[in-house]
């Protein structure tokens, strides 16, 4: 006896095998040829939903309850468990390759729903085999993809956030003078790296939202509500984004000194990492936390990020941001500082009669980073205005005259001991770190910026040899610094400090020294 007619419904089929079976025809004979006739029907299936359109994911779904399940639920009966097995992995297997490229999550979910409850169906006759777990493997890994699918369009907006904002940086550069670089408009820029990401992330949680439907059959599974929760989307989505952000920011401070990228960018990421720890990583994890219950899926195999390692590490690549913004801008003005000291003839200078020009650039270089820098970062608590005119003056003046007068204007090579001055300078230096980490306030950077510009110029004069009209000009220049630059600090005696060291050194370099009377010096400045 052979079954020749493929078309034949398997339900049919196998009510003809028990007729021909209490006829008392062969059963291995039969059985044989009845698998073969249902193997080649479920081939067909199989073929026919690997063809059809990749974008109808519902009626792909739809088409296995229609002919594949209801064969699959004749051939149960028979408790073939090897026939049945074989061909529920080809199965499983083009479902997995189906679902894994559906942007739509409310489509993509409805069709896993009614692909896991027709899967229990096709389980209660197979006895001796459980579809449970595979199937619910197979919407767990449709959801884990769906989550790095959000991860990655995060990620990519993200990227487009920083290309527009460096982008808008470089126009900045080319239109405004190098001293004006980015001081108007970061307050803009900065809104730009945080507001967008956040919205966009809060829409891709309430897009996964879908999966937690209540009326769903897979959405009470204690396995699925755990991995999907927890594993996907709190820690591989948003703890994942998370990590990657700092990552993304962290790298602009790698390779040299050399600024491949416009010095305020990493101002603005500093100010960007120092917004998310304080702020902005609580929110996207208590959001998170209540929109999926996390306190309620998690468990002891679920590994929770803790929200003070996440922020621990947006505060290092924070520091490290500021650290290199205040780097890279001190390097700026130390290179006009060392260009003008390196050619210059110290011993052929004519006596002095302006303030360089050199230095009026590095008071305005200062001037424009701390207009930068006040549009993201303020004042410590408390800090006094240093801004009027009238106080600057009254306060420089006075005090660099006593500073001046007390330390190096009545120098003459028998009154000082020649090595008893650098032994004191040098001991008073080593307590000053130059490179050491700024606090994020604009006093501290501004601080930092300084620092790294004065040791440059005191290394400088250190390499010279000077005339005393040379030492007589650096007495002018630093003097003229020192009435500008104490307003911009945090402890103004770095600056008094610093600034009389240099004028030390050249006092110690200089063939013939004599200083000029401080209120010459105080004369040419307030000229300048």
């Amino acid at each position: 006896m052979q079954f020749h007619k493929r078309d034949v419904p398997t339900k049919a089929l196998a009510e003809n095998v028990d007729l021909l079976l209490q006829l008392k025809e062969p059963a291995d004979s039969l059985c044989d040829e009845f698998l073969i006739h249902a193997e080649g029907r479920l081939t067909e299936q199989l073929d026919i939903l690997k063809d059809m359109c990749e974008n109808d994911m519902i009626e792909f779904i739809d088409k296995e309850d229609n002919d594949f399940s209801d064969d699959f639920d004749t051939i149960a009966l028979t408790r073939l468990n090897n026939f049945i097995t074989r061909n529920m992995e080809k199965y499983f297997d083009l479902v997995k390759k189906r679902v894994e490229n559906v942007a739509d999550t409310a489509i993509l979910v409805r069709a896993l729903d009614r692909f896991y409850r027709r899967l229990q169906i096709i389980n209660m006759p197979c006895q001796e085999t459980d579809f449970a777990e595979a199937s619910i493997d197979i919407v767990l890994n449709a959801g884990r993809k769906q989550c790095r699918n959000h991860l990655h369009s995060l990620k990519q907006h993200l990227s487009e956030a920083l290309a527009k904002v460096r982008q808008t940086l470089a126009v900045k550069v080319r239109k405004e003078k190098p001293s004006q670089e980015g001081d108007s408009g970061l307050a803009e820029l900065q809104a730009l790296l945080i507001m967008p990401i956040i919205e966009k992330v809060k829409g891709v949680l309430q897009d996964l939202l879908v999966f937690l439907q209540p009326d769903l059959s897979f959405s009470l599974k204690t396995q699925f509500l755990h991995n999907f929760c927890v594993d996907e989307v709190r820690e591989g989505l948003i703890v994942g984004f998370l990590h990657h952000l700092t990552a993304i920011a962290s790298g602009f401070c790698t390779g040299s000194d050399v600024p491949k990228f416009p010095p305020t960018l990493f101002l603005l990421l500093s100010k960007m990492c120092i917004e998310y720890k304080e702020n902005n990583v609580r929110y996207l994890l208590k959001t998170t936390d209540n929109l999926f219950n996390i306190e309620q899926y998690a468990s002891s195999e679920n590994i929770i990020t803790p929200e003070s390692e996440i922020c621990e590490n947006f505060q290092m690549a924070a520091q490290n941001l500021l650290n290199h913004y205040v780097r890279i801008q001190g390097l700026a003005v130390s290179q006009l500082i060392r260009k003008s000291v390196e050619t210059r003839d110290w011993l052929h200078t004519m006596e002095p009669r302006s303030v360089r020009i050199v230095m009026k650039r590095v008071v305005e270089d200062i001037t424009a980073i701390d207009s930068q820098v006040a549009a993201l970062y303020d004042d410590v608590d408390g800090q006094v205005d240093r801004s009027s005119d009238s106080s600057r003056k009254t306060h420089s003046v006075s005090t660099s005259r006593h500073h001046y007068r007390s330390n190096w204007s009545s120098y003459t090579p028998n009154r000082l001991d020649s090595s008893l001055a650098p032994n004191i300078h040098k001991l008073f230096s080593e307590r000053i770190e130059i490179f050491s980490s700024v606090q994020f306030n604009k006093a501290s950077i501004l601080t930092g910026i300084i620092k790294i510009s004065l040791k440059t110029f005191l290394e400088c004069v250190r390499l010279r040899t000077l005339s005393t009209n040379g030492l007589q000009q650096i007495q002018v220049d630093t003097h003229y610094l020192q009435l500008y630059l104490w307003k911009f600090v945090s402890d103004e005696n770095v600056v008094h400090f610093l600034l009389d060291e240099i004028l030390g050194s050249a006092v110690h370099r200089c063939l013939s020294p004599i200083l000029m009377v401080p209120t010459l010096v105080d004369i040419i400045c307030e000229k300048a």
